[in-house]
Parts: structure tokens; C-alpha cells; sequence
């Protein structure tokens, strides 16, 4: 089972909320209220950042910070978060993908360090569409709009209503996570996540101590695959790892030149809507 279906099943469900993403996170820089608490102690336990919306109406979409100690499979939540608590979702750097991301809160600021950038990448694309579909739903049940008041597709809705809460910004954020093309970059975030930790897992089986090694060498001396058959499953998961990563700069490029089509297409038709209005 897969660490995200063992924090959905034990955390999530039971709280009857259903959990739409969860990435291992680490602090990037320490608080400095516990640093002397926390100078020459090591992380015995493992962070794992969520995101959930609840199954009762209105839905309400939460951010959520669930531990687990190493080596076991306990798993408990600490903090909790509304959408409406979260000011602003900091990228870091809008130009590639990058691991590190700040979250700000009311009465926070969490600076966190994704295992991979894919991660990042993932948490933060579906965060924004996440809030973006939260706050419209909250607009529309506080102010009803007549057909009149309808805004047409693409327009931007400037107008907020006396007393509503300020929605979150999302800064410093790459555009592809936002745009036209983001379920192509969904795939290839959630293909590279998949590699990233089975190359984890290859490597923590790898790096097992001597003692243990030698403890069970004889009796995994038949079972155990021969240093050929290893390095044959090496090979061709850095050929398998090659051949995704190829393919997922492709489908970034098409991603790109469909935004752009998108882009164009959109001018096209507004010029035509001008010429129209000016032939009437």
C-alpha cells in the first residue's frame, strides 16, 4: 500500500474527507524559538503535507500536516488549515521547478522542502485549482449573479463583496501549473514522482548495514537474485527513467505550443467579435 492510501485510509476517511494529494515535506528553515531544542537532534520522524476537502456541503478544503515515526507505520495528524486561513502560496522560483515552497497563514509562515520538485510542482497545481474552485463556489452562494451579471468566458472578476474574505495569492508560481495545459503536466509530475520513489526505495535497500547483510546472506543465499540480475533491473530502470524523462520534455513542449495555440486563438476570436460589433 502506498503511503498516500495509508494516510488517506487512517487519516482522512474516518474524518469523512477525501484526500486529493499528500507530498513529504521537511522544514527549511528552523524556528528560532526551538533551534536550541532541536541543535544535534536528527528527524526521527517523517512530514507528509495534505491536502482534503470534506464530503459534506458546503465543502470546505483543508490543509493538513500528519507525522510518522520512522520505522513504523503510525501515522498521526497534527496541524490543520482552511483555504480561507491561507494568504499566500509562494512558488520561489517562477522560472523552473524547484523543491522549496512557503505557505502563509494568518498567523504563520511555513517555509517547506519537498522531496522533489515534481512534488512541489504537484501539491502546488492542484492547491491552485483547489482554492480557485473554492472560492468561486463561495461567491456564487453569497452573491447570486442574475444573467445579466454573468461574466463572459476569459473575463477577469474584479469586484469583491463588502466583508468577504481576501482570497489566497499564488506567487512566483510557474504559469504551466495555473494554464490551459496543466492535466499534460499533471501526467508527467505524477510519472517522475513514481521513478523518484522507486529509486528511493532501490537505494534505501541498497545502503542496508553490513551487519545485516551478512546476517541474512545465507539464507537468502538461493532466494536472492544474483549481482547480474541486479544490475540487469538497474540498467533498465535508468533506461526506463531516460526514455520518461525524453518523453515528458516532449509533452512539455506540446504543452507550451498548446497554450500558445489557446492563446492565439483566444486574440483571434475577440478580433473578430471587434470587427462584428463595428459592422452593426
Amino acid at each position: 500500500m502506498s503511503i498516500q492510501s495509508a494516510i488517506s485510509r487512517e487519516i482522512f476517511v474516518p474524518r469523512d474527507e477525501k484526500l486529493l494529494v499528500a507530498i513529504e515535506v521537511r522544514r527549511r528553515m528552523k524556528r528560532k524559538g526551538l533551534s536550541f531544542l532541536n541543535a544535534g537532534r536528527k528527524r526521527d520522524y517523517l512530514t507528509y503535507l495534505c491536502l482534503s476537502v470534506t464530503n459534506s456541503r458546503p465543502a470546505q478544503v483543508l490543509i493538513t500536516k500528519v507525522k510518522r515515526s520512522r520505522g513504523t507505520r503510525q501515522l498521526a495528524k497534527r496541524s490543520q488549515w482552511s483555504v480561507e486561513q491561507l494568504r499566500q502560496v509562494n512558488g520561489i522560483n517562477p522560472d523552473k521547478d524547484t523543491p522549496e515552497f512557503d505557505l502563509v497563514f494568518d498567523r504563520t509562515t511555513d517555509q517547506w522542502t519537498a522531496s522533489s520538485a515534481a512534488e512541489k510542482c504537484m501539491f502546488v497545481q492542484v492547491l491552485y485549482h483547489s482554492c480557485q474552485n473554492y472560492w468561486e463556489a463561495k461567491l456564487a452562494q453569497a452573491s447570486p449573479a442574475s444573467p445579466a451579471d454573468q461574466k463572459t468566458p476569459g473575463a477577469t472578476e474584479n469586484k469583491k463583496s463588502p466583508g468577504a474574505p481576501s482570497q489566497t495569492s499564488f506567487v512566483n508560481c510557474q504559469q504551466k501549473l495555473m494554464g490551459d495545459a496543466c492535466s499534460v503536466y499533471m501526467v508527467i509530475y505524477r510519472c517522475k514522482i513514481f521513478l523518484n520513489r522507486m529509486k528511493n526505495s532501490m537505494t534505501a535497500n541498497q545502503g542496508r548495514p553490513q551487519r545485516e547483510a551478512a546476517a541474512v546472506e545465507a539464507s537468502r543465499s538461493r532466494s536472492s537474485p544474483s549481482p547480474p540480475t541486479v544490475r540487469k533491473m538497474g540498467n533498465v530502470m535508468r533506461r526506463a527513467s531516460q526514455v520518461l524523462s525524453e518523453r515528458g520534455e516532449r509533452l512539455m513542449r506540446a504543452g507550451d505550443e498548446t497554450s500558445r495555440s489557446l492563446h492565439g486563438a483566444r486574440e483571434f476570436a475577440e478580433t473578430l467579435q471587434k470587427l462584428a460589433l463595428k459592422q452593426i
